[in-house]
């Protein structure tokens, strides 16, 4: 058996091959909407404002979400300029950093192979490669949670000198306050709760008297509460607003409109776990097997850090696919921890269905065309169609290499040959989708756009909001008859945006220059109505038009 992970020289190429790919592939596709365009734009906005304590979007009050993640993108921003790997680089580094945690997490706690393991389970988990190369706040809290469970576990194994605990611990504690400023309470609490069940569990009643808590709540209130402190000083709306509404109000209402089936996580899970999915159930066992003699017991906290995650957001009314993001970690090891023992049976089971899985992909994606009847869209289906179709025969390709090295009794090589179909099927995934990402942020329209938009001219955006595009165009709108997401912001400055699109019709006719963003539906209503517009640029979801009737020709 060839123990890849004791060999230094491999190892060193293969993190240097792997750091290559996956930072360069942050910046060869379009930010695409509504997220990534949201956050860079917000950080776009902080950097050009230099108010880093009050959030806004499209120069609105934004207080969805805490600010760190703005911070790390507007920084990048101005040390590396604008552009989509700056915008990513955040996400990009929290996903990165967070393989070689569970790497050295499974190394200390277990053993080198299933350090190594977890690292590849991790480094190839379709949901987690896709989520580390997409701009949304999800991955920069999945990070700072691992973080928290990584320290937590390192600290509390039976093996941990004083020294270690505490220092762990405190690392722990920074985790936790770096989860609440990158998307709130849910840093706290789901490792709070985590920790209270596992307590139950295990029985392990002086896990408490090992948590650092008193210099850990120092620590942690003040990372955490200097932002709190002052955007409440800046802004008294706020308090009500972020921990009401957007925590309370949000878990338990459907006021947000994200309402999902009992079912609607594990149809994200079981496609987002590739190409680990057929050790996914043995692996669940391993969190109920301890050593003998064991005091404190890993497995058991990383299954009930998967389970509480899982439930407690499938409770939810509000349900998006990024919030179970933080299990993957845990499952990552937890599924190493399998992978080093696994039967023969089992792996075998494992690398078939992965090849499976590829061989129905290439079935199923020449009709990918047929998802849409519109004739633009099924062009760029289509141009999509040979990079899905080279990630489905790498994955089939990659699971039979692993059987066959099964076959050969070459235990590391069947997993690395997994690992390597699942980065790179993710990879042709995600870099064939940019053709269709640059539809979806209206890059197309951008040229159009700026050829005609001057420091004088008034933008607006009539009906809806094109997050990306307002990125692209380094220009903020003045938003016409549209709330959403900006309801509390515009409650609390009106003066940004219009009601009504007869407000709008008559400052239109009235403004020396203007250009307006609308939905080819608005645009129809317009022409009913006699509005004088000129169309720069249109596909099938915007149109672009302008009150500049006649085209001024330079001397």
């Amino acid at each position: 058996m060839t123990d890849l992970h004791r060999s230094k020289p491999f190892l060193w190429a293969l993190f240097l091959l792997f750091s290559l790919i996956w930072f360069y592939v942050l910046g060869i596709r379009t930010l695409v909407a509504p997220d990534e365009g949201r956050y860079a734009e917000m950080a776009r906005e902080m950097l050009l404002s230099g108010d880093w304590i009050t959030p806004r979007l499209n120069g609105i009050k934004y207080f969805e979400k805490p600010p760190l993640q703005i911070w790390m993108t507007a920084l990048a921003f101005h040390y590396f300029g604008l552009g989509e790997w700056q915008a990513r680089l955040w996400t990009g580094l929290s996903g990165f950093m967070s393989i070689f945690l569970v790497a050295y997490t499974g190394r200390t706690i277990f053993n080198e192979r299933i350090g190594f393991y977890a690292a590849l389970v991790l480094a190839s988990s379709l949901f987690w490669v896709g989520a580390s190369q997409f701009n949304s706040l999800d991955m920069g809290v999945s990070g700072m949670m691992t973080i928290t469970l990584c320290a937590l576990l390192i600290a509390q194994r039976d093996a941990a000198s004083a020294h270690e605990r505490r220092n762990s611990m405190l690392i722990c504690w920074a985790g936790m306050a770096l989860a609440v400023l990158s998307k709130g309470l849910i840093g706290l609490l789901i490792p709070g709760a985590v920790l209270v069940i596992y307590t139950l569990l295990a029985r392990d009643w002086a896990i408490w008297s090992r948590l650092h808590m008193g210099k850990g709540l120092l620590l942690f209130f003040a990372i955490v509460t200097p932002w709190h402190a002052l955007v409440s000083q800046k802004n008294p709306e706020f308090a009500y607003f972020y921990f009401i509404h957007e925590h309370f109000e949000r878990f338990l209402t459907k006021s947000h409109h994200r309402e999902g089936a009992w079912y609607y996580f594990i149809a994200i899970l079981l496609p987002g776990i590739l190409p680990w999915l057929g050790t996914l159930l043995h692996s669940f066992a391993q969190g109920f097997r301890s050593k003998p003699f064991s005091v404190f017991k890993p497995k058991l906290m990383l299954l009930v850090w998967i389970a509480f995650i899982f439930f407690f957001f499938s409770y939810s009314t509000s349900k998006l696919p990024g919030y179970i993001l933080p299990i993957f970690p845990a499952l990552a090891l937890l599924i190493a921890v399998h992978l080093e023992k696994a039967s023969r049976k089992n792996r075998i089971l494992t690398a078939g269905l992965m090849a499976l899985v590829g061989a129905i992909g290439l079935a199923f994606v020449p009709k990918m065309a047929r998802l849409s009847a519109d004739p633009q869209i099924i062009t760029l289906y289509q141009a999509y169609q040979p990079w899905v179709m080279a990630a489905c025969f790498v994955a089939m390709m990659g699971g039979a290499l692993s059987w066959l090295y099964v076959k050969q009794l070459r235990r590391d090589l069947s997993v690395l040959a997994l690992a390597g179909a699942g980065f790179i099927s993710a990879q042709l995934v995600l870099t064939g989708y940019q053709p269709y990402g640059n539809y979806r942020a209206g890059l197309p329209l951008v040229a159009a756009i700026q050829a005609e938009l001057t420091p004088q001219t008034t933008l607006y955006s009539v009906g809806i909001y094109e997050q990306s595009l307002t990125f692209y165009l380094r220009h903020t709108v003045t938003l016409v008859d549209y709330t959403d997401e900006f309801s509390f912001g515009l409650s609390q400055e009106p003066q940004r945006g219009i009601p009504t699109r007869e407000a709008f019709m008559e400052q239109w006719r009235h403004d020396p220059a203007a250009i307006a963003i609308t939905s080819p539906r608005i645009f129809t209503d317009f022409q009913r109505s006699g509005l004088p517009m000129r169309v720069l640029a249109q596909d099938a979801d915007r149109v672009i038009i302008s009150n500049v009737l006649k085209i001024v020709l330079p001397n």
